[in-house]
């Protein structure tokens, strides 16, 4: 009796990614592991191997298996991506539990894209702009502005195996970017974009619902690009890419996706930055352009950031309102009828949401209580949150007054940051000992500080 094949997951790593894209391709062309061994003149148990992430293929093995499967060169598209993990896999792994793993992690990230600072600050967060392009997706015309002219069967069109492809790829660089944050992901996500995925935004799709579905994947891309530059610090950039996305809705005629962008990023983005008030403007708009489309999660995601808005203005009773039509269109939600992109909406994200509101407002027990309740929920893989929602709690205890608790809990999220590469989490454990400092002369505060210079001291104040 044959063994069922080994489960894949694809979004562990970009060698898992490949192995399970070599599987795909096998199997649709129909092929065993030991046939397309014979094929490609490599043995079956290196295919097995290399489809199930144990062993990195050589750049002939992948031009084998590309030419054998008839792939059009997709495989080998995917080898900048490999090469990048195997360089990774092969450093020594640094042990040290002073941080200064992060620290040479975090270098070697400015080394590697060296255009990083200068670019930061080049390009500033400029919310003078958000109203026009707000304007401008609300009275954006109806329909898709693609073309779907060229010649059938042409191999340079665009289908729905490239779009697999590119999802598949999506998903993994989302997962791997929750796991570890934008320092160790945002450069593979870049070299996509600019590599495959703007050789099938320069290609033709085979039809109209294909193109449609192209550019709301695209701008899922320049979303997650978005979403890295804030966690690199880059907010004029992240900017920038959000509008990309943005329009890049506009030409699918995907009006709910293009009012989750508007609020959730955009809107987050001004709030982060310190503009609440453009932030209040751009979710509004996005629930006004979104009423006849929008469904209960995605209505509760945008009334959460209506009500976000109005908590860091200190509108607390305004804020009320949106967090109870967020509760009540959450409560209605069903997420098989819900789009792909907003179902990590739950219960416990909108617990998230609502911390937040109250530690702007000021009241600690209850940004205590839903922080509880976000955390219990919260998937162990997706570690920046995690960093970022612990050192908030350890923010609104040190608030009540509670500096033992506040301590103990910040060495947790000191932990967290430091198996990530992120800004945010960086800029969360400073904001943490700024809410300290009124404490400083305890010695569990001062512990504190030595255990952040000690375990990350990129974030000693």
């Amino acid at each position: 009796m044959g063994q069922a094949p080994r489960a894949l997951q694809p979004s562990l790593s970009e060698r898992h990614f490949f192995g399970a894209e070599l599987r795909r391709l096998r199997e649709r062309a129909n092929l065993s592991q030991a046939r397309l061994g014979i094929m490609i003149r490599f043995s079956a148990d290196l295919v097995r191997r290399v489809e199930t992430a144990d062993r990195f293929p050589s750049r002939e093995f992948v031009e084998a298996c590309d030419k054998a499967l008839a792939t059009g060169g997709a495989l080998m598209r995917l080898l900048p991506l490999l090469d990048k993990d195997r360089t990774s896999n092969s450093k020594p792994a640094i042990s040290s539990p002073a941080g200064v793993g992060l620290s040479s992690v975090l270098s070697d990230r400015l080394a590697e894209t060296s255009g990083l600072a200068e670019m930061v600050a080049r390009v500033p967060f400029q919310p003078g702009v958000l109203d026009r392009a707000a304007l401008d997706w609300l009275n954006a015309a109806a329909g898709p502005r693609l073309s779907v002219a060229g010649r059938p069967g042409s191999p340079d069109q665009v289908d729905e195996e490239d779009l697999h492809s590119a999802e598949t790829a999506l998903a993994m660089f989302r997962q791997l970017d929750h796991t570890h944050g934008a320092g160790r992901v945002h450069a593979q996500v870049q070299r996509y974009v600019e590599g495959e995925l703007n050789r099938l935004l320069a290609n033709t799709p085979v039809s109209e619902a294909v193109g449609r579905h192209l550019y709301t994947l695209a701008a899922g891309f320049f979303e997650l690009c978005g979403y890295q530059a804030v966690d690199t610090g880059a907010h004029g950039l992240a900017q920038r890419r959000y509008l990309r996305a943005l329009r890049l809705t506009e030409a699918a005629d995907d009006r709910l996706y293009g009012s989750y962008l508007l609020a959730v990023n955009i809107g987050h983005l001004a709030l982060h930055c310190g503009h609440p008030e453009p932030a209040r403007r751009m979710a509004l708009t996005a629930v006004r352009g979104s009423e006849t489309q929008t469904t209960p999660a995605v209505a509760a995601a945008l009334h959460a950031v209506v009500a976000r808005t109005h908590a860091r203005l200190g509108r607390e009773d305004d804020c009320l309102t949106h967090l109870d039509i967020a509760e009540r269109q959450l409560a209605r939600s069903k997420p098989d009828d819900e789009p792909a992109w907003i179902r990590y909406f739950d219960a416990a994200y909108l617990a998230d949401e609502i911390a937040h509101c109250f530690h702007d407002l000021g009241r600690p027990q209850h940004t205590q209580r839903h922080l509880g309740d976000a955390l219990t929920a919260l998937s162990p893989t997706h570690v920046r949150r995690l960093a970022i929602d612990t050192a908030l709690l350890a923010s609104s205890l040190a608030a009540a007054g509670r500096i033992d608790e506040a301590c103990a809990t910040a060495r947790e999220a000191v932990d967290h940051a430091a198996r990530t590469t992120s800004h945010r989490c960086l800029q969360r454990i400073v904001e943490v000992q700024a809410d300290l400092e009124p404490y400083r002369c305890e010695p569990e505060v001062r512990e504190f500080g030595e255990y952040v210079r000690h375990r990350l001291p990129l974030a000693a104040v």
